[in-house]
């Protein structure tokens, strides 16, 4: 009987190199095993005493059965809890194209903007939308979550009224429980006050900073609230207004009342549930304000020929420029989720947005009259979508014979229920609700909003919100944007520090699946036992590759996973009496977040030199620990260092740190140079946070979803992020909205895991070792690598030195990173940590052609940098500084450029079959950050 062949493992799908690549890689760096060059790279001090032991690896198929089981033990229901959070209908045509399209998903952060124009187009799109709803002329391109993004706000009145900056934060008691417990946490690590109060009754005595307003209230209560926003302005504070998007378009916006800022989320735009996310929230601001505005802005400025063209705007502001000064620690925002809000808002339009509004409202309305028809007590007779009803003592019984129908409410206490109708709410489960009250089903009747609470603006003016109403406009739409773009389905994007490797189909299949997706994050425990099956199972997985104790998933991004491992050292010191300790020494070159995240935790930064090498001057290191040893919180250090390289000593910095009492931070946005090979649990670390949109193949969708674990040893594991609906004012001071931060994700990296195995994850470190050096052996010769480890060797990335070039020839490293989109590519991540190189990471996941690709665009690069240097053409008009060329361009009647179009564009032959031409040229920034354009421009701007 003859064989059959088993399937490819899933180890050789998701690594590139085929075994024949491997050897012919190994030879051109000088090794004849990938072990023997491991050996030499990573230092024997640091390695693993026994191999990676998790369970065992599955197949997809296998992966997949196994996540339909713990999908099955989930419960999905009618979910009602409100809260900020509600269920809504994706429509099919968005999450297809844009949630389930790696065109999409794959893409990462618009740094390069002429490869982005089609995702930034989406997120202009986001912006306008905001800005038309709140009434604000401002807004960013998403933040976190609701609650994060009201911390945000607050830090920004801080930070703005100077005038009153002593003051208290006032915050309204019918806001979100879950942002109550946020704010009141970063106010906890930063020492400053907040009150919260009834302010229906009036504000508080006392110096006001900021007051922040939820509009509508958790309770479901609708206010005018102009003559509460004159006063506090009157009183000198700054007003934020915490708004639902979908209620702004029946009341009268923030911005037409007199607030300074709104923030919000806008999961019910189209978002699933997911268990708490990742869901975008949103920051717009008044004038005046925009230079302050926490996170990404994208804005309009003009190609070199001319054209408007999309960028993020005032870049300045960002962490790795202005470090420790930065305005907030954010680096990432939930851009697909985003994207799929602005989609939503394009389909619907603003009529659409209003009837889905009007249809939530009515069904509110009827359960009102319902229960009032009962006599049942009302909390508000002015709401939009959430009615909350007094049953005094029998609140858990309403709740429950609801559950009993399938139908999930909110218990408020043991007198008090909220309910929550959204756009998927029916007459017949309004009907089911009414009789868990006892109450009879009745047509609405009263209970309309007051006039004087009413919108009569118009808002979403701007075509793009009137041009896609078929679902045929609607999808060419989106394949047009994202054609615009390169994304990781086209091409290698070998971004140093920024891991964009494969996001397997089979580790993205679970997330979409309703058992997972429609799930409430305060749902009870009863209906969510697969969800808290697969995230302990995660987090202790995670906690075995690290080599610590305990790990937390709840942060929802890599920055917030550093905030919460610094406020665990806090809180630590605290607890031993040791209050003084609240100073962080960080590397100068460490990822700019490091230093942001250690101010918002309530500490001080002292920037420890780098030496020659790249690794931390030891001199200076033992000066400052010296310096500072009574009052040493922490040392923060990422490894393998920001520049690529394995540093022999990171034992003997770590000892250093903890003989003078402080607590070692090890950043893991390096970790996939090290899992299976060695755990920073192990050597030396104390707490770390863990990139999974990294590591652990989350895609970065444009800009996030992400998710920053936190992983730290059993000593730090009560100062870990508590949940903050529950939280009791503790030193688990939470970090997220909801209690597992970005579940719907979470499946990814579970699968992920499952996938590979312990002995798989390690052939994945090895392998991307292998590409990095292979890269660094085959360019070194064109562009010097900067900084190497033992033997010569770099770790998972190289970083790339033009600075000499640049002297020599006035070409600079920009200029390459524009040249590369000729050729096809996305960028290396440009002049960091070292102004004036490229630093590539090629990661495990692309095969030996493709490297070869990249490498070969770099020596043709290269050669092009040769004919500057000898005169060919100037510098100004040479292909570097004109690039990147535009199929307009090209094909253009005159051509006047000292170097013929066939190098313009196809400067390598295999680049005549497949070719990606960049909608627009290179674009002006300065220009754009001189003349701040945040929102859609007009049709009439693109023509020529």
């Amino acid at each position: 009987m003859t064989a059959v062949p088993s399937t490819a493992a899933f180890v050789d799908r998701h690594i590139g190199a085929r075994a024949t690549e491997t050897d012919a890689m190994l030879k051109a760096v000088g090794y004849d095993t990938l072990d023997n060059l491991v050996d030499t790279a990573v230092p024997a001090a640091i390695r693993q005493d026994a191999p990676l032991v998790l369970n065992a690896a599955q197949s997809e198929q296998e992966t997949v059965a196994a996540l339909r089981k713990i999908a099955a033990k989930n419960k999905t229901a009618v979910q009602m809890i409100g809260q900020g959070y509600y269920d809504t209908h994706t429509p099919p045509v968005i999450l297809r194209n844009v949630v389930e399209d790696p065109a999409w998903y794959t893409a990462y952060t618009p740094y390069q903007p002429e490869i982005s124009q089609g995702r930034l187009e989406a997120l202009l799109n986001f912006q306008t939308m905001v800005q038309d709803l709140t009434a604000l002329p401002v807004a960013n391109a998403s933040l976190l979550d609701e609650a994060t993004a009201v911390a945000e706000a607050v830090l920004l009145m801080r930070r703005s009224n100077k005038a009153k900056s002593e003051g208290k934060i006032v915050l309204d008691a019918d806001a979100l429980p879950q942002t109550i417990a946020i704010v009141k946490g970063r106010a906890k690590a930063l020492g400053f006050e907040v009150e919260v109060a009834d302010l229906a009754a009036g504000l508080p005595d006392g110096e006001i900073t900021g007051v922040v307003l939820q509009q509508p209230g958790v309770s479901g209560a609708v206010r005018d609230q102009s003559a509460l926003i004159a006063e506090a302005k009157e009183r000198g504070a700054l007003v934020t207004v915490a708004a639902d998007l979908l209620a702004l378009t029946l009341l009268t916006p923030p911005g037409e009342q007199g607030a300074d800022i709104a923030v919000g989320s806008v999961q019910r735009f189209g978002v699933p549930l997911f268990f708490g996310g990742p869901h975008a929230a949103y920051m717009a601001v008044r004038k005046g304000l925009e230079r302050s505005l926490p996170g990404r802005l994208v804005g309009v400025s003009k190609d070199s020929a001319g054209t408007p063209a999309y960028r993020l705007a005032l870049q300045t502001r960002e962490q790795h420029i202005r470090r420790e000064k930065a305005t907030s620690n954010i680096c990432t925002a939930q851009a697909l989720l985003a994207i799929v809000a602005s989609m939503y808002a394009v389909y619907h339009g603003p009529e659409g947005l209003k009837a889905i509004a009007l249809r939530a409202h009515g069904h509110a309305r009827a359960l009102a009259t319902a229960l009032s028809n009962a006599g049942i007590e009302l909390v508000s007779d002015t709401f939009f979508d959430t009615v909350t009803a007094r049953v005094p003592g029998r609140a858990a019984d309403v709740v429950a014979a609801a559950e009993a129908k399938g139908i999930n409410l909110r218990l408020v206490d043991a007198d008090t229920v909220g309910v929550s109708a959204d756009e998927t709410t029916t007459d017949a489960v309004i009907a089911d609700v009414a009789a868990a009250f006892g109450a009879e089903a009745a047509e609405a009747a009263g209970f309309e909003l007051p006039a004087e609470l009413l919108r009569t603006s118009d808002f979403m003016t701007h075509p793009v919100f009137s041009s896609y109403r078929s679902e045929t406009q609607m999808l060419r739409y989106l394949r047009r944007l994202s054609d615009r773009d390169l994304a990781l389905d086209r091409t290698m994007i070998p971004l140093g520090s920024c891991t964009m490797k494969l996001n397997a189909t089979a580790e993205m299949q679970a997330m979409t699946w309703p058992e997972f997706a429609s799930i409430h994050p305060f749902a009870p425990d009863s209906q969510t036992e697969g969800w808290r099956e697969l995230i302990e199972d995660l987090e202790a997985q995670l906690a075995t590759i690290t080599g610590y104790d305990q790990v937390s998933i709840q942060p929802n991004a890599g920055s917030q996973g550093e905030l919460a491992g610094l406020l665990a050292i806090r809180g630590y010191h605290h607890s031993r009496g040791e209050e003084q300790r609240n100073i962080c020494l960080i590397p100068a070159s460490a990822h700019g977040t490091n230093a942001a995240s250690a101010v918002l935790a309530g500490m001080k930064v002292v920037v420890v030199g780098t030496a020659g090498d790249g690794a931390i001057d030891h001199a200076d290191l033992r000066a400052k620990i010296d310096a500072h040893r009574e009052n040493l919180a922490a040392i923060m250090i990422t490894y393998p260092s920001t520049h690529g390289v394995y540093d022999d000593d990171v034992r003997d910095v770590c000892d250093a740190v903890h003989e003078a009492g402080g607590q070692v931070y090890i950043d893991g946005a390096n970790l996939n140079a090290l899992v299976g090979l060695a755990q920073p649990g192990e050597f030396g670390g104390d707490v770390s946070h863990l990139n999974l949109h990294k590591t652990f193949c989350i895609p970065h969708g444009g800009g996030g979803p992400g998710v920053g674990p936190v992983a730290a040893k059993a000593h730090l594991a009560p100062f870990m992020p508590g949940n903050a609906a529950a939280w009791d004012g503790g030193d688990d001071i939470p970090i997220s909205a909801s209690r597992f931060g970005s579940a719907g994700v979470l499946p990814i990296s579970w699968a992920y895991v499952r996938l590979m195995g312990g002995d798989g994850l390690t052939a994945a470190t090895k392998s991307a070792l292998l590409a990095a050096n292979y890269v660094a052996a085959r360019l070194n010769d064109y562009f010097p690598v900067l900084y190497t480890g033992k033997g010569g060797l770099v770790a998972h990335e190289c970083i790339l030195d033009l600075r000499e070039l640049t002297a020599k020839t006035g070409v600079t490293a920009e200029d390459v990173a524009k040249r590369l989109v000729d050729y096809g590519f996305h960028a290396p991540t440009l002049s960091f940590p070292v102004a004036g190189t490229l630093m590539v990471e090629p990661t495990e996941s692309e095969d030996q052609g493709e490297i070869d690709r990249f490498i070969d665009a770099m020596i043709a690069i290269r050669a092009e940098i040769d004919q500057v240097a000898a005169g060919d053409f100037p510098v100004e008009e040479s292909p570097l500084r004109n690039a990147p060329h535009t199929a307009t361009v090209a094909a253009g009647n005159e051509w006047t450029r000292p170097y013929p179009r066939e190098q313009a564009v196809f400067p390598l032959k295999t680049l005549r079959m497949d070719k990606y031409f960049p909608p627009v040229g290179r674009i002006d920034g300065a220009a754009g950050d001189r003349n701040l354009v945040c929102s859609c421009p007009p049709i009439e701007d693109f023509e020529n």
